[in-house]
């Protein structure tokens, strides 16, 4: 299929995704079972199977399991003929992808008998191919549905959207291998890789559906700790926390000046390094590199990756001087907004500097992502104080990614400053000042997932040697989605 027809296909949950019918799904349990259902009973009812609904009631009752699935049955078929209503969106989205020439099926849990109700209600013709419970040996969470679902109409999984309105039929989506557009129903649906959570279909476009197929590329912030020498065995462990975080490409701060070096090797990838503290490494290979080689211990360096046929992307690495640091001046001095302010002009220059730098090197139609060690919070994360650092990244053109995916800082604060000091180091005993100041920042590129990540449950300071996570900040780990060719 060409590549303009992305996504190859968009593959339909029923229940709940499509149409109303998770609510007379758990009216006809009720029915069943005799009493209301709480959210307890939720894991056991949405997107689950007849039968293995009727096992469960079985457990609870004692009946036999055979007669209450047949009871689920018609108490459920009788609701879907009188009061089956489409989900916002669905019908505009169906005719949409026709439209686009995108083959569409329809993946459920329920049974043949259900489902055929259903299409007839939404036409049988606006989907190329359905599959039951009755189709597959194993039924959601498991992968088989999706995965015959694909062999019927002939396309890769990868480049397939599936949408989904539990977490039962996520699971079994993305065990598959397929993109994830979650729409929930009944009950919340946490947000991951590969994953795009929504609140409802209306306003979905084939644009944005066409972006979640799209080749992707992971990149990572993380500051190695002065080269992770504070902790045991610390190389072998930042080797285990990048290939389990699954990066593409990593920008490094506080390398030691020979890790970048060190980790490509035993990785086998490409790196740049850039004096005795920064450093890019890549699985992709580096194409350019920029910035001043000598660097000092502050400043930026960046390099061009060609990530795949006709696409580069550049990536920039910055570190920025950690004093006067100002959530230790707004915590502990109590100075004002202004103050504060005022005190981040080494920082802001330096990041003046590095925005110079890339305006520079970069090129027409090649994406900028700029991630380091800030040493400052946001301006999107502090009501009261407009964080200039920042503020000079975003007037250049820079997006926060982290905040794109969580854009409430209450809901999602994503501290990296620090895993390891929930107290002061002074031994006053004071709290630690806990902030987001490492950053994957970027131009020109579309965000599929952003998070921290530490590994383990790293002990506090001083008591640090023995830690699975060998840094004193949390990485942050972005998934971009490229431009289509």
């Amino acid at each position: 299929m060409p590549p303009h027809t992305a996504p190859q296909a968009v593959l339909f949950d029923m229940d709940g995704t499509l149409v109303d019918t998770e609510r007379l799904w758990w009216e006809a349990v009720e029915q069943i079972a005799g009493r209301p259902l709480t959210e307890a009973d939720q894991p056991d009812v949405l997107g689950r199977a007849v039968e293995h609904t009727a096992d469960w009631l079985a457990a609870a009752t004692g009946r036999p399991d055979a007669e209450l699935a047949a009871e689920l049955h018609r108490e459920f078929a009788d609701r879907v003929r009188t009061g089956i209503v489409p989900r916002p969106g669905a019908l505009d989205l169906l005719a949409a992808l026709a439209a686009a020439g995108i083959p569409t099926a329809l993946v459920t849990a329920s049974p043949r008998a259900v489902a055929d109700v259903v299409l007839d209600a939404l036409g049988a013709d606006r989907f190329a191919a359905s599959v039951t419970a009755d189709d597959t040996d194993r039924t959601k969470p498991a992968p088989d549905p999706y995965l015959a679902a694909c062999r019927a109409l002939g396309v890769d999984p990868a480049g397939c959207v599936a949408v989904e309105d539990t977490e039962t039929g996520v699971a079994s989506a993305e065990a598959a291998g397929c993109a994830v557009l979650a729409v929930p129903s009944l009950a919340p649906i946490g947000t991951a890789p590969g994953r795009t959570v929504r609140e409802s279909l209306e306003g979905v476009t084939i644009e944005e559906l066409r972006r979640m197929v799209a080749p992707g590329l992971r990149v990572m912030s993380w500051n190695l700790w002065l080269g992770g020498s504070k902790v045991d065995d610390h190389r072998a462990k930042q080797l285990k926390v990048i290939l389990d975080s699954g990066a593409d490409v990593v920008g490094l701060q506080e390398t030691g000046g020979t890790a970048a070096q060190e980790l490509a090797e035993a990785l086998g990838w490409h790196h740049h390094r850039a004096g005795e503290n920064l450093g890019v490494i890549s699985r992709h290979p580096i194409t350019a590199r920029f910035g001043d080689p000598n660097v000092g211990f502050y400043g930026a360096a960046g390099v061009r990756v060609a990530v795949a046929s006709g696409r580069e992307v550049d990536v920039w690495t910055a570190h920025l001087h950690y004093t006067p640091y100002g959530p230790y001046e707004s915590a502990f001095d109590g100075l004002p907004a202004a103050e504060l302010i005022a005190h981040e002009e080494v920082r802001l220059t330096q990041m003046r500097d590095a925005l110079r730098r890339i305006a520079e090197s970069s090129a027409d139609g090649v994406p900028v992502v700029l991630v380091g060690d800030f040493n400052c919070p946001s301006h999107l994360d502090w009501p009261d104080v407009a964080w200039p650092v920042t503020r000079a990244a975003e007037d250049a053109g820079f997006a926060d990614s982290y905040r794109e995916a969580h854009p409430d800082p209450a809901a999602a604060p994503g501290h990296t400053w620090s895993p390891i000091h929930p107290v002061h180091e002074d031994g006053s005993g004071r709290p630690e000042p806990q902030d987001r100041i490492d950053y994957v920042l970027h131009r020109g590129l579309t965000v599929r997932d952003a998070r921290t990540l530490v590994t383990g449950s790293p002990r506090p300071w001083p008591d640090v040697a023995g830690n699975d996570w060998p840094s004193d900040h949390a990485a942050v780990v972005t998934t971009f989605a490229l431009p289509l060719g």
